[in-house]
């Protein structure tokens, strides 16, 4: 199975042959039909990557929306500290735990939620125009679905195939980027604004759409992922692990839609 750009799917087993399931319609060239399997468990089917990922998202939506509403602004960092340990829990387990899965899209739903808030009222204060900020927070909420369906779409129809070369380019961008992302907090530190990389001028925005850019190409590779574990026939529990390296992409697009967007309206 080819490795992902996604850390979430770094323990999806490699095989296990049941092979013949419907995927996310991408096969690839000669295709061989898988070894017998090793194991007696149920394959993993589209149905349920689309399910579990479908309870994740809903738990996402659900805890940020109460959030927003709570104006609990002030649970922004314990909330994306506590995903980040979550995250990196799930990402060393060797096998799946639904329930840390939906802890972690209650969490991160939380950050989204005070996230959306906190850049909703900065937007109205700076373009001096109450509920704006609530526009451009539906702008990026559409801004996500949308990339997340054309992505989808551009995997099935074979627009772009994911290769190994393919996942190596995007996978060191992501490293590079998440160096610069690093680098640029310790020196807010001691600079304002560190590195200008979250400041909001030209090279804020050229950053955030190079991160936009590379969270729409992870799809392609988390999509391919989830294929190759259906076609391989992996156990269905480890589509907790699909769902949650979708969530995790679906986030920090999100995260960097609404950044952009809150660019345009800072004048």
């Amino acid at each position: 199975m080819r490795s992902s750009s996604n850390p979430a799917f770094r323990n999806l087993p490699t095989g296990g042959g049941y092979g013949g399931y419907a995927g996310f319609g991408q096969p690839e060239a000669g295709y061989q039909q898988a070894p017998p399997p090793l194991t007696s468990e149920r394959p993993m089917t589209i149905d349920d990557v689309v399910t579990k990922t479908g309870i994740t998202l809903a738990v996402v939506a659900v805890t940020a929306v109460v959030t927003y509403l709570m104006q609990a602004w002030f649970l922004l960092f314990p909330a994306a500290i506590i995903g980040l340990v979550l995250a990196l829990v799930i990402m060393f387990k060797r096998m799946p735990s639904p329930p840390l899965v939906i802890a972690y899209a209650a969490v991160e739903g939380v950050f989204l939620g005070a996230f959306s808030g906190i850049v909703g009222i900065m937007i109205d204060r700076m373009t001096d125009n109450p509920g704006q900020g609530v526009v451009v927070i539906g702008q990026a909420i559409i801004g996500t679905i949308g990339v997340f369906a054309g992505m989808l779409i551009v995997y099935k129809t074979g627009a772009i195939r994911v290769t190994p070369k393919f996942t190596k380019w995007i996978t060191g961008a992501i490293i590079g980027v998440a160096v610069l992302m690093l680098f640029n907090l310790i020196m807010s530190f001691f600079t304002t604004g560190g590195l200008g990389l979250r400041s909001g001028g030209t090279l804020a925005i050229i950053f955030s759409l190079v991160c936009i850019g590379l969270a729409a190409f992870s799809f392609l590779i988390d999509f391919d992922a989830a294929d190759q574990a259906i076609r391989a026939g992996v156990p269905a529990k480890f589509a907790w692990q699909i769902a949650f390296g979708l969530t995790v992409t679906l986030v920090w697009l999100y995260t960097e839609i609404l950044r952009l967007l809150s660019y345009f309206n800072s004048d």
